[in-house]
């Protein structure tokens, strides 16, 4: 009997029993689709979480004060420290940051910003933020003190719906600044929207809305990726002289490496994601079971087709090839419609993330539902290639 014969015979044998091969292909759909979206899922928040960070830029380090008593903490004098090229000279820029939350008023409509930044002009270059309309802020009007801001694209929505924002007046903590740029738009995640922001001259930010006490943080760029690791070293060495450590011994500050950040919270996320997919293996497991059970009634059922077919002289072979190619049909066919399924779910956003399909994890379930259609269909298939043709044709 030829492979076509052998396949048409086992379609027949599916088609017999239409409601319970759907319900059966339907328990490795539901399997193979959490497979795949919940990998999707894990991987599309590693994806965010890597896009959040990498959006401040892999070769910087962030100084921060652990301690914020009077006389303490970081200070503009020390971000001027950093920017040493004889001690530092891997060191490309120093940022000094205050930052504070504002409302920002224009002709009558309020915006409350949760990150209204005072720095200097090297900021946006080190944060990887560049301006998508305008023009940036100058060293000159840091200097200058001059009361103009840049502003992230969900105030320029919020304030000046379809309007022109540049060279627009906004008030802020009641005073005028003047709109000259507006961000280029990031992705975000998570709960913090990196598009609500502000960013003025620290001078301006400090005289009007934070005063002058110390910094909120420092922002350094290395001068390549590769050398982060170096100039932490070398910050490290400056703030110590600048900021010596504590009776108890306690560090007056620490420094959060971006490159570090994203290896851990990548490595993070990976486990994360191979546990969703272990979960959900579990239901691909139920479905084989369900299968096995399936093609066991099945066999139950047709031990009396089995046993003429075998007096007929059907070779052991071809009974066993049957009812593999049935339990590995609903296998395959499910996980088809499963991939089909996940691909659909992965268009929409699950739990606030949008899931990235991952090519391997199609492929390996694909892969798996053969093999779940050959390990779970192999008993009853056995089973059935073993009945002898005078016991078969006397069951009833």
């Amino acid at each position: 009997m030829s492979p076509t014969e052998i396949l048409g015979f086992a379609l027949r044998g599916l088609s017999a029993n239409r409601l319970r091969s759907a319900l059966t292909m339907l328990g490795i759909l539901i399997g193979v689709a959490a497979v795949i979206l919940l990998v999707a899922v894990g991987n599309g928040s590693a994806q965010a979480i890597a896009d959040r960070i990498s959006a401040l830029g892999a070769n910087t380090l962030t100084v921060m004060s652990t301690s914020r008593t009077t006389g303490g903490g970081l200070t503009l004098q020390v971000a001027e420290a950093l920017d040493d090229p004889t001690l530092a000279p891997d060191v490309k820029s120093v940022s000094p940051v205050v930052s504070t939350s504002a409302t920002l008023t224009y002709e009558g409509t309020d915006h409350d910003v949760s990150s209204f930044v005072g720095t200097t002009p090297d900021w946006f270059a080190a944060s990887n933020f560049p301006v998508r309309i305008g023009e940036l802020f100058t060293a000159d009007d840091e200097a200058q003190a001059r009361r103009v801001v840049v502003i992230g694209q969900t105030v320029a929505e919020e304030l000046f719906a379809d309007a022109d924002p540049i060279g627009a007046q906004v008030t802020v903590g009641g005073a005028l600044f003047t709109v000259v740029g507006v961000l280029e738009e990031k992705s975000s995640g998570g709960f913090s929207d990196a598009n609500d922001t502000a960013v003025a001259p620290i001078s301006a930010v400090r005289q009007v809305l934070a005063g002058y006490g110390p910094l909120s943080s420092i922002l350094v760029e290395a001068r390549d990726s590769a050398e982060v690791d170096t100039v932490e070293g070398e910050i490290a060495t400056i703030l110590n002289r600048r900021m010596p450590a504590g009776s108890d011994g306690t560090a007056a500050y620490r420094i959060q490496n971006a490159a570090q950040l994203l290896r851990t919270q990548t490595e993070t996320a990976d486990t994360f994601t191979t546990l969703l997919g272990a979960v959900a293996a579990i239901s691909l497991l139920v479905g084989g079971i369900g299968i096995t059970n399936i093609m066991l009634v099945t066999v139950t059922e047709r031990t009396r087709e089995i046993g003429i077919r075998k007096a007929l002289g059907a070779p052991r072979r071809l009974i066993l090839a049957q009812f593999l190619l049935e339990a590995t049909l609903l296998s395959v066919v499910g996980g088809g419609l499963g991939v089909a399924a996940a691909l659909i779910g992965a268009r929409f956003r699950i739990a606030g993330v949008q899931p990235v399909i991952v090519p391997s994890s199609v492929v390996l379930a694909l892969g798996v539902c053969v093999l779940i259609g050959l390990f779970f269909g192999g008993l009853p298939a056995a089973r059935a290639a073993r009945l002898r043709p005078i016991d078969a044709l006397r069951y009833e």
